[in-house]
Parts: structure tokens; C-alpha cells; sequence
């Protein structure tokens, strides 16, 4: 845009940093000037030129991802390319099952992750929708409705109560006016308006009280601004370029996938190298050796890993569905459970994001009001006892006062819901009234009002007048120190009483104390009188009522859920745009800010160097008036420790840090497009608790995935060392490739599975989460593998030689090696069930998993078909086996469990009796 002389350029739809001014610093009159505006708008032509330079007022939309390349990306890893890579090598050798089944099972885990997937980039097209669609204009003296997107820099905006506010403005005229900015700043309160200009070049958007901002809203009163910015130059635009900037983090599973892949695919090789050249060396044909080796390479790369992983996610996401909470990408689910921080937001999610009445002061007695939120549920306690405020006259004139200097409504939105049209502080007044039985309706009748003073930023007061036929009845609400400076008397027990100095001193240290506690004090005073001469004569020689604290109470739920993610190891954070004062007491009654832990303030943050706050973040607990961009340096400081990160909230400020944290919850109720499009998970109940149910099921479904690797791999090492061993020690071959190709088939399929399904094991929430870097097997899996892979290769090595020293058929004695490495392999099924707990003794043989021995049966079956069905046998090159020597063969698998059980209690013994903890998550 071309300024005009003396005119500084201002921000546009590009976004571009250009000179112009702090906008909230200057005067209304210098900021029109500054636009080329004045207090009659642009004139239609120019606007429309600087519509046709700049642009339309929206937010610029980066290039999107097409959906083919989205869906060829679920295909880039090294794991799913080496699988490709074995199925071209099994068709190349003829062996067209095994190469279907592997494109089959890596083809359908690719589809039900793009599914998954399919909508997880629409951030930006949610803000779009966000945004205002139409707006009142002032354009040459004339105010006329247009779209938002023709909005202009220098255009003259009018607002009134429920406008959405179309672009970034500063304020010229404001009476009355409030906004709610909780979608930018966090806060839950109404910010008050004003026009005069504000010291501090970087104060947060919640202090610049003469600026309005695109994306929020008009809660009462009506305003004149003069627009600054728009499209990309807005608050919006900005956090929606944070949202294109912010790089996503790759989870911890598809890092420790993408690694064993690697390593598999490495081994898978070189064994199957080593072996092939070990056959050669017994004299063992080159081209029968080749056919062998590829056998075993293919037996080794776990092709059904990714299905195994998909399915098992799959199945979570369903549990947790029921549980309300909504997944977006499956490995959130995972993710959750190595989770070590929680960023939370306050307003809405650890509270209810519902101004309440907490506590009241009359005549120097304290009264408190239960039940939160909206509901006109609820009791007036003194000294922790019951009383009918009604009967009390000092607790009934203070809530009529309340309740008739008001201008919000309380409507029952649904059977059991309640809402408050106007002002939540407003609302709050209204719904402890109704709870001690007045009807807002019927006082109404009784005192209409006749007149009111509204309130101003400068009055900091409201004043309504009422008539009751006879006289007039005034009703004050506001600051403590202001209402008090109106009143010559307090009503009290004994009635009312002149109001002195020393009194006036305890009712403001009163206000102080209560303020302490996070709660918003205001005072209430009243008076009964003849109609007053003058508007000057009304707020004078009041009766003061009391004082009324009001919070936005915590979450009942919030208080379990903490304790539980403390004794999980995880460190819940609050991250706020609300004041430290606040943020501070609602943390202590949550609990958590820690003992020794401190809290910081966005300004705190300006002074902070990166390596500052690194080091700062280990023993803070509270962030308080937080910017987007805080947020994101929060989260970032947090993952540069190494820690697991969510991420949780439901404003628009929240986008960027909830698609930058290793797992964004976004809230589904109270939450933004915008916040939920950036989410991996979303909470349908918008409940805290939630988090923790999905941190157990991310848990348990690491331990899966484990159960499975170590049931592969031990399978494995077992195959792989019987057949070292019967080479070595110049035996026939005991394995044909088409029978490792088809024991790798079902074992790796059905099998693993089921072990998918296994559900948590006790005691898995109390322990700390696993590290980052931690791989899918630690110590004690590794052991599991060696121990029970040793002893799944001795079972069938031993069922063979003793085959071989009877002269039994060779034919026959492979059959019995392949059916004895098949049983051993089941058994080792149940063995993985539980890693470190008893499958015959612990929780695994009191919650028996059906799928698994379901599994078991039918791959018993299939292998009974392979052996006895004659045309089957041959291409299986097997042999019908005795049911006798079937029945022993099955019975010295059992073998496998007795090494099993004997671990675990070596090990529980190890560690001194207890309870061991569950290997994983």
C-alpha cells in the first residue's frame, strides 16, 4: 500500500513487517491521521483502492498438502520400505503368498493411517471460518454492512453487543464497551474498554484495553474503532503464521519404529548371509542355500509390526472414544504414555470457565457459597454451617442489590444446563442470588428500574435506580474503595450504623484478603430515598451492603486427576493469559505448584534469554500472562529437556504450541476450530481427567507392542539358533523355506494380534514415564528374549535329534521339528502376556484374553491342515505325524512356560518380593 505523505504504512493481509506505530501508545485523533482516516471513514473509492492493493481482509493460506502425497507419506520409513523391499524379493523367488500377504497387511496399516490423518492440517482453514463474516462500516459519513474480507486498513468500524469484531482497530469512542478476548488472551473476565492511549510498547493484548482484535467478540455496550490491521497483519494472522512456522514433532514411537526397522532390516541380512554360507560350507546346493537364506530374511523382518502397531492404536482410540476422548492420529494414543508434562491452560480446563460467587462478607461475618458455575444450585455456610440467607437481612439486602444492579440474564439452556446472557462477572451476582431464592423476574416487577449510571473504567462503579410506588431504591455495585467512599453507613445486625474511618480501614483490608485468594471483590450499597434532585445526589450517603468475591472455581474432577499424574511421574504446568495473583492461588488449590517451585509472568519471559528459560522452566510451575509466542518458547525449553510433551487448550492462542508439543489436547466443547484442528486428541467432555484415562490406555499400549516384539524376536532367536545349531552340527536341514515362510506368516499375523488386545496390567500408573530415548526393549525384555529364545530352540533341536538317533524318516523328524517350533512359539503366547508378572498365578490368569486362544486354536488348525491334508503336506513338505508323538511334542513345549514363570519369580525375588513393575510406558 502507498502511504500518503506523512502517513506510516500499516500491516496488511501479507503480514510484512512495515514502520508504523504502537498502535495502543497513541491518541485516537493520531492514529485516524496515522491511516489516512478520519471520523467519517474512507470514502467508497478509497477504499476500494486500498482493497485492490492490499488485498482482501484474510488470513494467507499456505500451499496445502495434496492427498496423494499425504497418503504416499504413510509409506515413508525405512521399516515400511524395507517390507516393500522383502515383498519384491518373495515374489522374485516365487513365493507370491508370502509377498501378498506382505503388501496386503503394510497396504491396509497406510489406509487406516491416512484416514486418520486425512484432516490433521485444516488449522488454518478453521480460523478462516472463525473469522467475521460481515461488519458495520462507516464509510463517508455513512454506516453500511459489508463482507469482512473487504474490510480495509483506515476503515471506521462500529461496534455493538454480539458483533464479532472483523479486524485489528483502535479504539476512538467506547462507551460502555466490553469484549470477550478469551479466544487470544486466555482470560475468562470481559476486558473493559477505553480510548485513551497506554504506556508500554510491549504490554500483552489483555493491557492494551483501547485496542480491539480480530476473532473476538462484543459482550455489552457498542465502540467506534479505526482498523489497523488486517488479514495477515492481525493477531490472528500472526499466530496463523506460528501455525505454518511450527514444525511438528516426530512421536517417540515412529522414532523407535523407524530404528528398529533399520536394525531388523540390518540383521535380517547379515544372518541370512551367514547362514547361507554356512550351508554351503556342510555342502548344501548354492541355489537351495539362496532359496533358505531369503527365507530366513523375510522370517526375521517383522511385516506385521505395522499392523500390529496400527491395530493395537486402532483399538485404543475406540476405548477411548467411550471414555470421551477423540483421537486424531493414531500415535497420540502411544504418545500420551510416555507423556512427562502437561501444559494446561486455566480458564476452561483445569476451571469451568463459569464466574461463580464463592464468598461473601456482610456486618464482618463471612458467608460461603457453594456449587459452581451457572447452576442456581447451591448453600450459604457460616462457620461451616448452613444457614436460609433469606432470613438473614444483611445476606438478603446484599443480594437484591446484586441481583437489581445487573444487566445479565440466566436462562436454562437444556434439562440440568444453564447459561448467562451479558456480562459472566454480571451472572455471577444473579446466580447466588437465585440460589438463595430470589427470582430475578419477580424483582424486576417489584423494583423496575428508572434510571441507571453505567459503569466506566474511570467511575469503576454502576449505579441502577428503581421505584417501588413509594420512593426509590439505589443500587451500587463496583471497587471496594470507590463504593465505600459513597457510603456514610453500613447495614448490619442491629441495622444500619454510621460507617467510620477505622471500620471503612477493615472492610478494604477484608476486600485485600479476599483478593489474595484469587477472587474478584466487589462492593454493594444501596439506599432508600425520595427521587434525588440530580444525578450527583443519587451515589451519595449510601448503605453499604457488603463485598462479594467471585471466581472461575476449578474443575471438582481437576483435584483426582493431578494427584493421579503426580503419582504417574507427570508434571502438570499451568500456562495462562490470566494475572499471576490469580493463576498462583488457583495453582496452590489444585496443587500444582510445588513446594519450592516458583511462577513467571509474560514480561518475565521478554527478559529471558532462550538458555534463561531452559533452565528456568525445571522449577517453574505457573506461566502467567502468556503470549502465543511465550507459549511456543515454553513448550519448546520443555522438549529441549528431553520431556515428552502435551500440550492442553481450547483458545486460538493455543493452536501453535498444541501442533509444536508432542501431543496437542485440544477442548471439544468450549474449544476453537482452530485449537482442535491443530490437536492430536481432542477431549469431548472438556474434563482434565480425561488425560489421565488416556495416559493409561498410551501406557498399556506400549507394554503391547512391547509383549509383541518380544514374542517375536525371542520366536525368532529360537528359530534362527536351532538352525545355526543343527547346521554346525551337520544335521539334515530341519526347516524347508516354504515352512519358515509359513511359521513366520502366522505367527507374526494372528499371534501377535492378539497379544495387541492384552488389557493394562495392574500398577502401570505408578511409575514414572518412560524416557524418550528409550527404545522398545529395555533390560528386562532383552533377557526375556535371550532366556526364552534359548530355550524355543533347545524344544524343537531336541524333539529332532532324538528323531534322528530313532532313525525315524528324515521327513518325519523335520515334521516333528516343525510342529515342535510351532508349539513352543504358541506357548511363548501366553508366556508374553505379562513380561514381569505370573500368567498362571497373576492378574493375566484372572482376565483371560479370548482373542489370543482364539488365535491359538486356529493356528493349531492351519498348521494340523499343513501336515495331515494330503495335497497340503506335499507342498509343505511335512509328513501325517502320530497322534502320540503330536501329544508329547506339545506337552515338552510346555517347557517354554516353566522357563518363562521361572524368570519372573528369579526376578521378583531379585527385587526383594514386591510387586515388580510393568516393563513399559
Amino acid at each position: 500500500m502507498t502511504a500518503a505523505p506523512g502517513v506510516a504504512q500499516i500491516g496488511t493481509r501479507e503480514g510484512t513487517q512495515r514502520t508504523g506505530p504502537v498502535w495502543h501508545t497513541v491518541t485516537a485523533d493520531d492514529a485516524l491521521m496515522r491511516v489516512g482516516s478520519g471520523a467519517d471513514g474512507l470514502h467508497p473509492d478509497e477504499a476500494a483502492r486500498r482493497l485492490a492493493t492490499d488485498g482482501p481482509n484474510e488470513l494467507p493460506r499456505s500451499k496445502q498438502e495434496s492427498v496423494v502425497v499425504l497418503f504416499l507419506r504413510q509409506f515413508a520409513s525405512i521399516l515400511i520400505l524395507t517390507l516393500f523391499a522383502a515383498a519384491g524379493i518373495s515374489a522374485f523367488m516365487g513365493e507370491w503368498i508370502e509377498a501378498i500377504a506382505i503388501l496386503v497387511i503394510v497396504v491396509l496399516a497406510g489406509i487406516v493411517g491416512f484416514i486418520q490423518e486425512y484432516q490433521a492440517e485444516r488449522a488454518l482453514e478453521a480460523l478462516q471460518r472463525l473469522a467475521a463474516p460481515n461488519a458495520t462500516v462507516r464509510r463517508d459519513g455513512t454506516d453500511r454492512i459489508v463482507p469482512a474480507r473487504e474490510i480495509v486498513p483506515g476503515d471506521v468500524i462500529v461496534l455493538k453487543t454480539g458483533d464479532a469484531i472483523p479486524a485489528d482497530a483502535r479504539i476512538i469512542d467506547a462507551p460502555h464497551l466490553e469484549v470477550d478476548e478469551s479466544t487470544l488472551t486466555g482470560e475468562s473476565l470481559a476486558t473493559r474498554k477505553t480510548t485513551m492511549p497506554i504506556e508500554g510498547d510491549h504490554l500483552p493484548l489483555g493491557d492494551r484495553t483501547n485496542m480491539v482484535y480480530s476473532g473476538t467478540s462484543v459482550v455489552q455496550g457498542r465502540g467506534i474503532a479505526v482498523v489497523v490491521g488486517t488479514g495477515g497483519a492481525t493477531e490472528f494472522g500472526r499466530i496463523a503464521a506460528l501455525l505454518q512456522g511450527t514444525a511438528e514433532t516426530r512421536t517417540p514411537l515412529q522414532v523407535v519404529l523407524d530404528k528398529l526397522g533399520r536394525t531388523l532390516g540390518i540383521v535380517s541380512f547379515v544372518l541370512a548371509a551367514a547362514m547361507s554360507g554356512l550351508g554351503l560350507l556342510q555342502g548344501y546346493p548354492l541355489l537351495q542355500m539362496f532359496i533358505w537364506g531369503v527365507a530366513i530374511a523375510v522370517a526375521v523382518i517383522p511385516e506385521a509390526l505395522p499392523a500390529v502397531v496400527t491395530i493395537t492404536l486402532a483399538l485404543g482410540v475406540r476405548r477411548m472414544a467411550t471414555r470421551h476422548a477423540l483421537i486424531r492420529k493414531l500415535p497420540a494414543v502411544e504418545t500420551l504414555g510416555a507423556t512427562s508434562i502437561i501444559c494446561s491452560d486455566k480458564t476452561g480446563t483445569l476451571t469451568q470457565n463459569e464466574m461463580t460467587v464463592r464468598r461473601m462478607a456482610s456486618d464482618g461475618v463471612q458467608y460461603e457459597i457453594t456449587g459452581a458455575g451457572f447452576a442456581p444450585t447451591g448453600s450459604f455456610l457460616t462457620g461451616g454451617k448452613a444457614i436460609t440467607p433469606l432470613t438473614e437481612p444483611v445476606v438478603r439486602h446484599a443480594l437484591v442489590t446484586g441481583m437489581l444492579c445487573n444487566d445479565a440474564l440466566l436462562r436454562e439452556s437444556a434439562p440440568g444446563g444453564w447459561v448467562i446472557i451479558g456480562d459472566p462477572t454480571e451472572g455471577a451476582l444473579v446466580v447466588a442470588a437465585a440460589k438463595a431464592g430470589l427470582d430475578h423476574a419477580v424483582l424486576l416487577q417489584e423494583y423496575p428500574r428508572i434510571d441507571e449510571i453505567p459503569f466506566t473504567s474511570e467511575r469503576k462503579c454502576m449505579t441502577t435506580v428503581h421505584t417501588d410506588g413509594q420512593g426509590v431504591l439505589v443500587c451500587t455495585k463496583g471497587a471496594p474503595e470507590v463504593v465505600l467512599a459513597m457510603c456514610s453507613r453500613e447495614h448490619t445486625h442491629a441495622g444500619d450504623v454510621a460507617l467510620a474511618g477505622a471500620r471503612v480501614d477493615q472492610i478494604l483490608q477484608q476486600a485485600r484478603d479476599m483478593a489474595q485468594d484469587a477472587l474478584r471483590v466487589l462492593a454493594l450499597a444501596y439506599k432508600r430515598s425520595a427521587p434525588p434532585g440530580s444525578r450527583a445526589e443519587v451515589e451519595e450517603a449510601l448503605v453499604f451492603a457488603g463485598l462479594v468475591g467471585i471466581q472461575d472455581p476449578p474443575r471438582r474432577e481437576v483435584f483426582d486427576a493431578i494427584r493421579t499424574c503426580t503419582q504417574a511421574g507427570i508434571r502438570p504446568v499451568m500456562i495462562t493469559g490470566d494475572h499471576l495473583v490469580t493463576a498462583l492461588a488457583v495453582g496452590r488449590e489444585l496443587g500444582i505448584l510445588r513446594e519450592g517451585a516458583g511462577a513467571l509472568a509474560g514480561v518475565d519471559l521478554d527478559t529471558m534469554s532462550d538458555e534463561q528459560l531452559a533452565a528456568a522452566v525445571t522449577t517453574t510451575d505457573i506461566f502467567a500472562r502468556i503470549s502465543p509466542e511465550h507459549k511456543l518458547r515454553i513448550v519448546n525449553a520443555f522438549l529441549g529437556h528431553g520431556e515428552v510433551v502435551a500440550m492442553t487448550g481450547d483458545g486460538v492462542n493455543d493452536a501453535p504450541s498444541l501442533k509444536r508439543a508432542d501431543i496437542g489436547v485440544a477442548m471439544g466443547i468450549t474449544g476453537t476450530d482452530v485449537s482442535k484442528e491443530a490437536s492430536d486428541m481432542i477431549l469431548t467432555d472438556d474434563n482434565f481427567a480425561t488425560i489421565v484415562e488416556a495416559v493409561r490406555e498410551g501406557r498399556s499400549i506400549f507394554q503391547n507392542i512391547r509383549k509383541y516384539l518380544v514374542f517375536l524376536l525371542s520366536g525368532n532367536l529360537g528359530t534362527v539358533l536351532a538352525l545355526v545349531i543343527a547346521l554346525l552340527a551337520g544335521m539334515p536341514l530341519p526347516l524347508a523355506a516354504v515352512q519358515v515362510l509359513f511359521i513366520n506368516f502366522i505367527m507374526d499375523g494372528l499371534i501377535a494380534i492378539a497379544l495387541g488386545v492384552e488389557p493394562p496390567e495392574s500398577g502401570i500408573m505408578r511409575h514414572r514415564p518412560r524416557h524418550r530415548t528409550e527404545g522398545m526393549l529395555d533390560a528386562k525384555a532383552f533377557s526375556m528374549i535371550g532366556v526364552i529364545g534359548v530355550v524355543i530352540g533347545l524344544v524343537p533341536l531336541g524333539v529332532y535329534k532324538v528323531a534322528l538317533d530313532q532313525q525315524m524318516p528324515v521327513l518325519y523328524a523335520m515334521t516333528l521339528f516343525y510342529w515342535a517350533l510351532i508349539a513352543s512359539r504358541l506357548v511363548n503366547g501366553v508366556n508374553c502376556r505379562s513380561l514381569t508378572d505370573s500368567v498362571v498365578r497373576g492378574r493375566a490368569s484372572r482376565h483371560p484374553n479370548p482373542v489370543l486362544y482364539i488365535s491359538m486354536a486356529i493356528t493349531v488348525v492351519l498348521t494340523g491342515l499343513t501336515i495331515y491334508v494330503p495335497g497340503l503336506n506335499a507342498v509343505f513338505m511335512t509328513t501325517p505325524l502320530a497322534p502320540a508323538h503330536a501329544a508329547i511334542v506339545l506337552g515338552v513345549a510346555f517347557l517354554v512356560l516353566i522357563a518363562g514363570e521361572a524368570l519372573k519369580m528369579v526376578r521378583k525375588h531379585a527385587a526383594g518380593g514386591g510387586v515388580p513393575v510393568p516393563a513399559g510406558g
